[in-house]
């Protein structure tokens, strides 16, 4: 019998799949822009309300991705069937991010995160339950630790969880859900229409949330970024709020390309770059200190998110099965796209 057949125990790392690095790159390109997004929104939110800046945000990106996806024309579309999932995922973000900048006056940039981004840890479970993706032993104690963290940067107290702690932590489980649903698309989009989508559907459902807030709960009219009005200096401040949403559409285009072309538990950990950037933002611009609670979380989160990438990195080396590799922004070279299913109508 021959002795000289490497054993599987043994087998040499596979290359990386070329979606995961692509993946991977995605998302540290889109917490660039997210870093300056989110600054910018900061600063808004002293004159403008949560609701319109939103809106904002969705009316610049689709003026700027119609004509896109037009003058690139196919594979990009702007007519899909899939809209009924891209709607389920603007509505989520449209719900997620609103819950996410309504803290912001009330918490520092680098708290608002860290709870924040225990999204990634919700990303790991349900691509677990509902994708199937592989979890063992070891990622589960790093998610463990990681919404450990989490507890620690809330600080409930004696007196009882702060409702504004939980703003942060209700936008990371619908971002969390959006991402994965993002995953299930898979290559049946390309980014662009994905990003244009997402984007549409939260601008149209924004405003109505909005009001749909101020009528159930009038006493947020008490603080002006959640009261429903129309500030009178917008015509002075139009560069900055069209900045902030040509950086919220680069932002989400990057990170659902990265959703797209590779492991959803993989790429997900590498979110957490957004964390150390806003930090030092929130110091230098606003001479925010996180509290010590904040920081020992942060850690915690942080830690428990690279030990889950780095398994699910050792993961795809050592596995024979080739990663997805979706559509791309650009015409495609040497890997063949995947045929859309029969039963759609691809209409452009």
């Amino acid at each position: 019998m021959p002795t000289d057949m490497p054993s599987a125990s043994r087998r040499a790392p596979l290359p990386l799949a070329p979606g995961t690095v692509q993946g991977i790159l995605c998302v540290e390109i889109g917490m660039l822009f997210f870093v300056g997004q989110d600054a910018l929104m900061k600063v808004l939110l002293s004159s403008y309300p949560i609701w319109m800046l939103l809106f904002a945000r969705s009316l610049i990106s689709v003026a700027v991705l119609v004509p896109l996806i037009l003058w690139l024309g196919g594979p990009h579309r702007l007519l899909t069937p899939l809209w009924p999932v891209h709607m389920l995922r603007g509505g989520l973000f449209a719900a997620g991010f609103a819950l996410f900048y309504a803290a912001f006056p009330f918490m520092g940039l680098a708290e608002v995160s860290t709870i924040f981004f225990s999204a990634p840890l919700i990303v790991a479970v349900l691509a677990a339950l509902w994708l199937r993706e592989q979890i063992g032993r070891h990622r589960i104690a790093a998610l463990g630790a990681g919404f450990a963290g989490v507890v620690i940067a809330i600080n409930p107290t004696t007196q009882g969880l702060s409702w504004v702690s939980v703003l942060p932590l209700g936008c990371a489980m619908f971002y969390a859900v959006g991402q994965v649903l993002a995953r299930k698309i898979g290559d049946r989009e390309t980014s662009l229409t994905l990003g244009l989508h997402t984007l549409l559907f939260a601008g149209i459902f924004i405003l109505p949330l909005g009001g749909l807030v101020n009528l159930l709960l009038p006493e947020v009219a008490t603080h002006p970024h959640l009261a429903m009005r129309l500030p009178a200096t917008i015509s002075v401040d139009w560069p900055m709020i069209a900045l902030l949403g040509l950086a919220g559409m680069l932002g989400y285009i990057f990170l659902s390309r990265a959703y797209q072309v590779a492991s959803a538990s993989l790429v997900a950990p590498f979110d957490y770059s957004y964390l150390p950037i806003a930090t030092l933002l929130g110091y230098l611009v606003w001479n925010e200190v996180p509290p010590v609670a904040t920081l020992w979380g942060m850690g915690l989160v942080v830690g428990s998110g690279l030990y889950l990438g780095y398994r699910e990195l050792r993961a795809t080396r050592h596995s024979a099965d080739p990663a997805l590799v979706g559509e791309s922004v650009f015409p495609p070279t040497a890997v063949p796209l995947t045929q859309i299913h029969a039963d759609e109508n691809d209409v452009t």
